[in-house]
C-alpha cells in the first residue's frame, strides 16, 4: 500500500509540474509570441530549473505541442468532423453563409492573440505551422459545407476560403468597424466573390 501510494504521488507531482510548465510558457507566449520565449524564460517564470523543464520536454516542438492542445481546447476552433451539425437546418445558402462569418468571425475573436503571434512565428517554429494549417483545414472545411448545396466549383471555394482567412479579418479589424457592420461587410464581400468567381 506504501508503495502504490508513492507511485501515485509521484505520478500526480509529475503531472502538476507538467501543468506549471505549460501554463507558464502559454503565459509567456502571450506576452511575448512562441519564438523569443527559452527555455530559461519558462524555467525562471515556472519557478523550476531548467532540468526539470528538459525532463517534461525534451524538444521546443514537444513543449509547443504540448501548449498546442490546451490552446485547442481554449479557442475551440473549426474542425472538419464539426463543420456539418453547424449548417444543419439550414437551406439558403446565404443563412448558410451568414451563420458561417458568424462562427468564424466569433473563433478569431476568440483567439486573435495566439493567431496572430503563431502566424508571426509559423515558419521559424514546424509545430506552429502544423497548428496554423490545421485551423485553416477547419476554416475550408466550414466553407464547404456553407456552400454544399450550391456545389460551386473548387475555384469558387477558393476565393471564399480566402476570404474567410485570418489574415484578412484582421485587415478588417482595422478598419474600425462594430462587430456585426463587420460581419455583414464580409458577408457582402463574399456575395459579390462568389458572382464573380464564376466568370474567372
Amino acid at each position: 500500500m506504501p508503495r502504490e501510494y508513492k507511485m501515485r504521488k509521484r505520478a500526480d507531482d509529475w503531472q502538476k509540474t507538467r501543468e506549471r510548465i505549460l501554463q507558464a510558457t502559454m503565459q509567456l507566449h502571450d506576452e511575448q509570441g512562441v519564438a523569443p520565449t527559452t527555455f530559461s524564460d519558462i524555467a525562471k517564470r515556472a519557478g523550476l530549473g531548467q532540468a526539470t523543464l528538459y525532463r517534461h520536454f525534451p524538444t521546443l516542438g514537444d513543449l509547443v505541442q504540448a501548449c498546442g492542445g490546451h490552446v485547442w481546447q481554449e479557442m475551440q476552433p473549426p474542425t472538419a468532423e464539426g463543420a456539418a451539425a453547424v449548417f444543419e437546418g439550414l437551406t439558403s445558402v446565404d443563412e448558410r453563409l451568414e451563420k458561417l462569418v458568424e462562427e468564424i468571425d466569433a473563433f478569431y475573436r476568440r483567439g486573435a492573440l495566439r493567431l496572430h503571434l503563431a502566424g508571426r512565428d509559423r515558419d521559424l517554429i514546424p509545430a506552429l505551422d502544423y497548428f496554423l494549417r490545421a485551423v485553416e483545414a477547419g476554416v475550408g472545411a466550414y466553407v464547404e459545407q456553407a456552400l454544399a448545396p450550391a456545389k460551386p466549383p473548387k475555384r469558387t471555394l477558393e476565393v471564399v476560403t480566402a476570404l474567410m482567412s485570418f489574415p484578412v479579418w484582421q485587415r478588417f479589424g482595422q478598419l474600425e468597424l462594430t462587430e456585426r457592420k463587420s460581419r455583414e461587410l464580409t458577408l457582402r464581400l463574399i456575395q459579390c466573390a462568389i458572382r464573380a468567381a464564376a466568370g474567372i
